[in-house]
């Protein structure tokens, strides 16, 4: 396996790049070498998805994926997509996304060439960041009751509904009494799945702090899953769920670092350097051919 993740080589340019590396930190290269902004959020297999603003306006996303070393890049639709996690089912057959609120307020179910199959809509003004159950059968998502995260009645939880937008269910519930979060941190950020143990994991900002936490698929179950010195924030796991890896940044924000954890032993490492300010959002990808 590898690690790809992202990076903000120019501030001033807003300019991010996809950088993959190996398990242990060595050979980190950047793979998507474009002005503008390049995003992973997924992986499936040794296909790295990612949204780009390549050959159109600043921040107007479209979807793309490429082999772990940059190779192969190829467009996967033309529908402009909003800046939001999204997975994939049937090994890979089909992918959901969000599309920009300017195209549509819904999920769209594609194929691996853009063809919309389906359309989901959640009772929510605001919603995002879907995932695939491990069968496929079932979606969890970010939502909130109020469109935007400056509006005070705003608090996304995370939600579970099958695949026919049908059966919704709300899985995470805020600490009533926790006001240390500001308006624009996470309650429940992008969910990942764990498929070894089978839990969600998130991350939210609790006590004063970015932790990551996790619910069972039938929200009876509510945990902390870690317990680091750093701020935890986006995450994935590797597919055998043994690996954790996370983004972690002190409290003032002035380095993003790439860490990976056991899950068996709970040993964790940074496997990146300062060279970079912000590291973030790893996603685990298999070497072609391994």
């Amino acid at each position: 396996m590898n690690i790809v993740y992202n990076v903000l080589v120019d501030a001033e340019g807003d300019n991010y790049e996809v950088f993959v590396m190996d398990m242990d930190g060595k050979n980190p290269k950047n793979i998507t070498n474009l002005k503008g902004v390049e995003w992973t959020y997924y992986a499936d297999g040794d296909k790295v998805y990612y949204i780009s603003d390549k050959d159109t306006l600043h921040r107007y996303y479209f979807l793309y994926r490429m082999q772990p070393d940059g190779s192969e890049k190829i467009k996967v639709s033309n529908i402009r997509l909003a800046d939001s996690w999204h997975s994939s089912r049937f090994k890979g057959k089909e992918l959901i996304v969000r599309p920009h609120s300017s195209v549509d307020t819904a999920f769209y179910i594609i194929d691996t060439s853009g063809k919309v199959i389906k359309k989901l809509r959640p009772p929510f003004p605001y919603f995002s960041d879907p995932l695939f159950s491990p069968d496929g059968s079932q979606i969890v998502f970010r939502a909130a009751k109020a469109p935007f995260k400056r509006n005070e009645m705003f608090r996304d939880e995370l939600y579970m509904m099958n695949d026919e937008g049908d059966s919704l269910r709300q899985l995470t519930f805020y600490p009533e009494g926790d006001t240390t979060a500001l308006w624009h941190n996470y309650k429940a950020g992008p969910p990942r799945w764990n498929t070894r143990e089978n839990f969600i994991s998130y991350h939210s900002f609790q006590e004063g702090k970015y932790s990551l936490f996790a619910v069972s698929p039938d929200g009876k179950r509510h945990w902390k899953l870690t317990d680091l010195k750093y701020s935890e924030g986006w995450h994935d796991w590797s597919p055998d769920g043994k690996y954790l890896a996370v983004e972690v940044f002190d409290k003032g924000q002035t380095q993003f670092h790439i860490g990976l954890m056991n899950w068996d032993t709970r040993d964790f490492s940074i496997l990146t350097d300062t060279l970079y300010r912000y590291q973030q959002a790893p996603v685990f990808v298999k070497v072609p051919g391994s």
